[in-house]
């Protein structure tokens, strides 16, 4: 099959996405994105009044879900299917952060930030293959980090939220390939509100030692998605895609 590669454009008209962690940071930026590329976006948020304030601000369709709760994003998804549209991309992109060094760590911090991001993940996930299986296409992408490969002090249940992330998106990739289905992972480097917390000369540190010199915009994040969420990126799945100004390398 040709394909012109001139002037390509990733346009998501008549399509349905899906992204959660919806309400603020590098989930805004992928709403945003996709809103003006044409698609209807289902924002998912468990911050019902900032969720809402984004989905005005972006044009999205709010739908106030905790992302752990399997019951309930079944409900949601299929909510979705019959309201706003069959999706055909999904953005795994809510978490959460309780920092302590493991010793400090308390059950509540392990669990909630487990459920979060890989319980979250995995429940979104198991909720929209089937639709997808049905479409005989979709396109899911994780948000994992870096942590998840090199770890980082105080982030013990953070770091293997997202190695999870990680074995769960090869995993799956592997098993929806043949249904014209890819599963696809960003690792992103981007001043969000997360970042904005880390002290000055501890950011500074950071912007040091990546090539680029900086923290990448939460809307350079959304770029590299809309790639993997397109039709023309039909070839690539199970790759971890780092887009973090070369801090990885």
């Amino acid at each position: 099959m040709s394909m012109s590669m001139s002037n390509l454009t990733y346009r998501y008209d008549g399509q349905t996405v899906i992204v959660t962690g919806a309400a603020q940071g590098i989930g805004i930026e992928m709403c945003r994105g996709f809103v003006e590329a044409g698609a209807r976006v289902a924002m998912i948020d468990h911050d019902e009044a900032r969720l809402h304030e984004a989905a005005d601000a972006v044009g999205g369709i709010p739908f106030c879900v905790d992302v752990s709760a399997g019951d309930a994003v079944t409900a949601a998804v299929q909510q979705i299917n019959d309201t706003v549209g069959t999706p055909s991309v999904l953005i795994n992109n809510a978490g959460i952060l309780r920092d302590g060094v493991v010793w400090k760590l308390t059950d509540s911090d392990w669990s909630s930030v487990m459920d979060v991001h890989l319980g979250g993940t995995f429940c979104l996930t198991r909720a929209c293959i089937p639709l997808f299986r049905q479409a005989g296409y979709g396109r899911v992408i994780n948000v994992t980090s870096f942590s998840g490969l090199r770890g980082n002090i105080g982030q013990a249940n953070y770091a293997a939220a997202k190695a999870g992330i990680i074995g769960f998106t090869k995993t799956v990739a592997r098993e929806v390939g043949t249904f014209g289905i890819t599963v696809n992972a960003i690792s992103p480097n981007a001043l969000t509100r997360m970042v904005a917390s880390i002290p000055e000369d501890k950011k500074r540190a950071l912007e040091e030692v990546t090539p680029l010199g900086r923290f990448g915009d939460p809307a350079e994040m959304y770029n590299a998605v809309a790639f993997l969420a397109s039709r023309e990126a039909a070839y690539i799945t199970g790759v971890v895609l780092p887009v973090d100004g070369g801090l990885s390398i």
